[in-house]
């Protein structure tokens, strides 16, 4: 089979780790007898020093003809980037938040699980883990709300005021609600919305609205959550949790902090999917400008966010299976970068990383 494939490198560590999820995906190509046709797209900063813009027409339009887009990360230090001298719309954050709207990624998937393996890195408790660890996915709504609402800054009676606007219709709460609970379905059949209903009303209309679709699923558990309460128990029990369901802006949170919860971000993937099957995947950490080009960045978020592509995208769910155990073997066998390295495993650079996962998707 033949498949168009987007690559978006990007920023800081970007490029490294992409290149290593393409070396896996061409190990797979062959393998499997697939043809992956390959053609890269500029985003963020590498945008703008290319032309100016942190995402253009041609970007879009190149990226709508492919059967899904691969992404490293973009963004650089704030505080030194000169990217981050411009006005916030001609930022590199303002490219991701582009490209979301104009293909219409309105749900993104980040799962949170904990290999047995890096229980050491797991900052919680031996008792809070358990034997079995925990296996959780946030689904998290991704145009709407308070990133793409209104905003302003003005001055209102020799006062600096800076508004911004909190915005979600039913259409939008129901589109993203039954996609948290068709993920639900293949998992364990549970689905926690997570909002601030004892607060903001858009949250009162994502109770109404979720409550509504949890009745066309009658076999999934549902319920509802306050974020701070969320918040404190993603540290306190995450072993409780399947499906979180919520807005842009909470989940933005949650799934940071879920991330962490596994020992180390370097380790989560993720997928921005629209109405159709495309997406774009991308690892859940940012581009670590600190360590960029030294070739020690953890590529296995990327690479299991190629192995997300496979599964969602391309309905290629062997192959993902083959990646996804893959990266269980090379954890097994005691491979580690930096982040994850531990006395007594082996610490490997990036495109060491990558080449053990590529070599024991060869063998067989």
């Amino acid at each position: 089979m033949e498949f168009k494939i987007g690559l978006i490198h990007g920023d800081g560590i970007g490029p490294e780790i992409v290149n290593e999820a393409q070396k896996v995906l061409d190990a797979v190509a062959g393998k499997y007898h697939h043809t992956f046709h390959y053609t890269n797209l500029l985003l963020g900063g590498a945008s703008i020093d290319a032309t100016g813009l942190p995402l253009t027409e041609e970007t879009v339009a190149e990226a709508r003809t492919c059967d899904a887009v691969l992404m490293g990360s973009i963004g650089g230090d704030a505080k030194t980037s000169p990217w981050y001298r411009l006005e916030p719309s001609k930022r590199p954050e303002a490219g991701l938040l582009g490209i979301r709207k104009a293909l219409g990624l309105f749900a993104n998937l980040r799962p949170a699980y904990l290999y047995n393996e890096l229980r050491d890195a797991c900052p919680l408790k031996d008792e809070i883990i358990g034997d079995e660890g925990f296996n959780l996915i946030i689904v998290r709504e991704l145009t709407g709300g308070l990133y793409f609402g209104a905003r302003e800054t003005k001055n209102i009676d020799g006062v600096e005021t800076a508004v911004d606007t909190l915005s979600y219709n039913e259409n939008e709460i129901r589109r993203i609600a039954k996609r948290a609970f068709e993920i639900a379905m293949k998992r364990n059949k549970k689905v926690t919305e997570v909002d601030k209903a004892n607060v903001l009303d858009s949250s009162r209309l994502w109770r109404k609205v979720t409550a509504e679709v949890a009745k066309e699923y009658p076999e999934v558990t549902y319920e509802n959550m306050l974020v701070d309460n969320c918040a404190m128990q993603l540290v306190r029990d995450p072993k409780q949790f399947d499906v979180i369901l919520t807005e842009n802006m909470f989940g933005d949170i949650l799934s940071d902090e879920a991330s962490m919860v596994t020992g180390s971000i370097g380790m989560l993937s993720s997928a921005s999917l629209n109405e159709t099957s495309f997406g774009l995947y991308e690892p859940s950490h940012g581009s670590a400008p600190d360590i960029a080009g030294k070739n020690i960045a953890n590529p296995i978020a990327t690479i299991l966010s190629a192995a997300m592509m496979l599964r969602y995208s391309l309905n290629l769910d062997e192959e993902a299976d083959d990646v996804e155990s893959a990266v269980e073997r090379v954890l097994a066998d005691g491979y580690r970068t930096g982040d994850i390295y531990s006395e007594g495993t082996t610490k490997v650079t990036c495109s060491g990383m990558g080449d053990a996962i590529t070599a024991i998707l060869k063998e067989a």
